[in-house]
C-alpha cells in the first residue's frame, strides 16, 4: 500500500458505513451519494485486499478484517479530530507574542491588514512589527526575535522562502515638478537627480532601483541616500528631486504627500514579496497560522 498518495476520504467513508451499519445511512452522515459510499468501499477492497463488507437485507455485515480495523479507525480519526479542535482553541486562546520583520511601505501597505486578520484569528495573541533593517541587529531568521520576514528572498540554508505577489515600480515626483510642464517623457527624466533607498546596505537588502537602473545601462544620479520609503517620499516632496517606490506605496501616501509619476527611463522594474521563515518554526502549528494570515493579508 502506498501510504504517500492513499486518499484518506477512504477511511472516512469505512468508518461511516461502519458505525451506521447502512451505506445509505452512511451517505447521508457525510453529505454524500449513496454511489459515492459505495465507489469508495470498492477502491478501499482493492487496496486492502478485503471485501470488508457483505450486505445482508438492507443492511450491511463486516468482514473480520473490517471488525479488526473498526476500532482501530475510530480511535485514529478521533483523536484526529481531538487535536485539529486543539489547535483551534490554541489559536483563539493565544496569547503569544510574533514578530515581523518588513518595511516601511510594507507596514503601511500590509501591515494593517494583518492586524485586523490577527485580531479575527487570534484575538489575545500580540503583534511585534519591526523594521526590516533591523533584521540583522536581531539576529536574522535564525534568532529568537524575528518569526518572519515580508520583503526581499531571504533563501539560503535553514532560511525557506516563499513568493506571495509583485508589483511595479513607479518614479515619483513632487505635483508642481518642472518635468511635469515638459509633458514628462522618459527623455526628460534621465538628467533628474535622484534619492536613493537603502535599507541596511551591505546585507543583502539591496538598492533594487540602483540595480535596475545599472542593468538598464542608464546612469542614475543620486543627490541622496535614505533608509525607507517614507524618508524619500518626504524628500521629493520638498525637492526637484525623484525617488523610485513601489507602486502601492505610492498609491497609499501619494494625494497626501502631493506627489505626482513620471515615466521610468527603463524597462518596467517589479518589486518581488517574498514571505521568508526559518526551518525551526516550520512544524509549530501557531506559526504556521501566522504565516497564513501574513499570506492573506500581503495578497489582498
Amino acid at each position: 500500500m502506498s501510504f504517500p498518495t492513499f486518499d484518506l476520504n477512504l477511511l472516512l467513508a469505512l468508518n461511516a458505513v461502519l458505525t451506521e451499519g447502512s451505506v445509505v445511512k452512511a451517505a447521508s452522515r457525510l453529505h454524500v451519494t449513496p454511489s459515492a459510499i459505495s465507489n469508495a468501499l470498492a477502491r478501499l477492497r482493492i487496496l486492502l485486499g478485503d471485501p470488508l463488507v457483505t450486505k445482508k437485507g438492507r443492511g450491511i455485515v463486516p468482514t473480520p478484517r473490517a471488525l479488526e480495523l473498526a476500532p482501530l479507525l475510530a480511535k485514529a480519526l478521533r483523536e484526529l479530530h481531538d487535536a485539529l479542535q486543539s489547535g483551534i482553541v490554541q489559536m483563539a486562546g493565544t496569547t503569544r507574542r510574533f514578530s515581523i520583520a518588513l518595511s516601511d511601505a510594507a507596514q503601511i501597505d500590509v501591515l494593517p491588514r494583518i492586524a485586523v486578520l490577527l485580531a479575527k484569528e487570534m484575538p489575545h495573541a500580540r503583534l511585534r512589527a519591526v523594521g526590516i533593517d533591523s533584521l540583522v541587529p536581531l539576529g536574522g531568521l535564525a534568532g529568537p526575535e524575528v518569526d518572519v520576514v515580508l520583503g526581499p528572498e531571504q533563501g539560503e540554508g535553514e532560511i525557506r522562502s516563499e513568493p506571495l505577489c509583485d508589483q511595479a515600480a513607479v518614479l515619483i515626483c513632487r505635483r508642481n515638478h518642472p518635468a511635469l510642464a515638459r509633458k514628462g517623457t522618459r527623455r526628460t527624466v534621465v538628467g533628474l537627480r535622484h534619492v536613493a533607498i537603502e535599507m541596511a546596505p551591505g546585507h543583502g537588502l539591496r538598492d533594487l532601483a540602483g540595480l535596475a537602473f545599472q542593468r538598464a545601462g542608464v546612469l542614475r544620479d543620486v543627490a541622496i541616500s535614505v533608509p525607507t520609503f517614507s524618508a524619500a517620499a518626504a524628500v521629493v516632496a520638498s525637492t526637484d528631486l525623484v525617488a523610485t517606490v513601489p507602486e502601492r506605496f505610492y498609491a497609499a501616501v501619494g494625494r497626501s504627500m502631493r506627489l505626482r509619476t513620471l515615466p521610468l527611463p527603463i524597462p518596467e522594474l517589479r518589486i518581488a514579496t517574498n514571505l521568508c521563515w526559518h526551518s525551526r518554526t516550520q512544524s509549530d502549528l501557531l506559526c504556521t497560522a501566522f504565516r497564513n494570515i501574513v499570506r492573506h493579508a500581503a495578497g489582498a
